[in-house]
């Protein structure tokens, strides 16, 4: 099973599959089409880290009234999901979406820390956006040796003032994390969260940032029409992307160095 029956964790709750086939996607994590030995269809992805943070965000999702696969199973490394198909439906998941969106908290953060790709998210509780966009989304990727030590200075230097000066306010909102083409399930239903209780506007940045895989304008008109794009956000988008552009770099090395520095011109910085 999944490479190896032998070494694989599985959920005691579960029969095993019978029947395993590969499925395309993923970078961290790899994921299957599987049939249990009841007859389910289902998907197992297997991670590098416990499963559980993935299935605390699917399910702070679910709550929100996001469509999400249901959580069949998990353990250790494992998660096994209902597989899920249809129809694309990107009206109603721009509604469902905004909805997350308004989905509001106390302080941002979350409960636990979870995972962005191969990293830890830190997601410990602050009172400020600005603080918390530059402690738990930027600065702990500085250190990594893949960005290069003139941005790594700017962008500190950026953390130190001009980030604060440039995101004030904001508003503890139920977040998806990485929400991207990449991560909906044929228009239909989101995979993959790494949420927290953080600024929608941060979520804008991810969801625009993808120049060949867009969203559709079917999900913009139905999201927009609920909650509308602040006039003055597009000044504030190329710092929102900084922490997904250092997250590229950490993953895909130097390849991805000149849209960082292109995200940290664009600021002014």
């Amino acid at each position: 099973m999944l490479g190896d029956p032998a070494g694989a964790a599985w959920p005691a709750e579960l029969p095993r599959p019978v029947d395993v086939s590969p499925l395309r996607g993923g970078y961290v994590g790899t994921t299957w089409r599987a049939t249990l030995a009841d007859g389910r269809d289902v998907v197992v992805k297997r991670t590098p880290y416990p499963a559980d943070a993935e299935a605390d965000g699917l399910a702070a999702l679910s709550a929100a009234g996001v469509p999400t696969p249901t959580v069949l199973g998990l353990a250790d490394g494992t998660l096994v999901l209902e597989r899920v198909s249809g129809t694309p439906d990107w009206p109603g998941l721009g509604r469902a979406v905004a909805g997350m969106h308004q989905t509001r908290g106390l302080r941002f953060g979350w409960h636990r820390d979870n995972h962005a790709g191969l990293f830890v998210q830190p997601n410990g509780w602050l009172d400020t956006w600005a603080e918390f966009f530059v402690e738990r989304r930027v600065r702990p990727h500085l250190a990594d040796a893949h960005i290069p030590a003139g941005l790594r200075l700017r962008i500190e230097r950026a953390c130190d003032g001009p980030i604060h000066d440039l995101l004030p306010g904001g508003s503890p909102v139920l977040t998806h994390g990485d929400l991207w083409l990449g991560n909906v399930v044929d228009g239909r239903w989101v995979i993959d969260p790494e949420v927290s209780l953080a600024d929608r506007e941060l979520d804008l940045a991810y969801m625009q940032m993808s120049e060949t895989n867009p969203l559709p304008e079917a999900f913009w008109a139905a999201y927009t029409e609920i909650l509308p794009i602040p006039e003055d956000y597009p000044r504030r988008r190329a710092a929102l992307e900084l922490h997904h552009r250092l997250l590229q770099v950490r993953h895909f090395g130097d390849s991805q160095v000149p849209s960082l520095a292109r995200a940290l011109a664009a600021c002014g910085w």
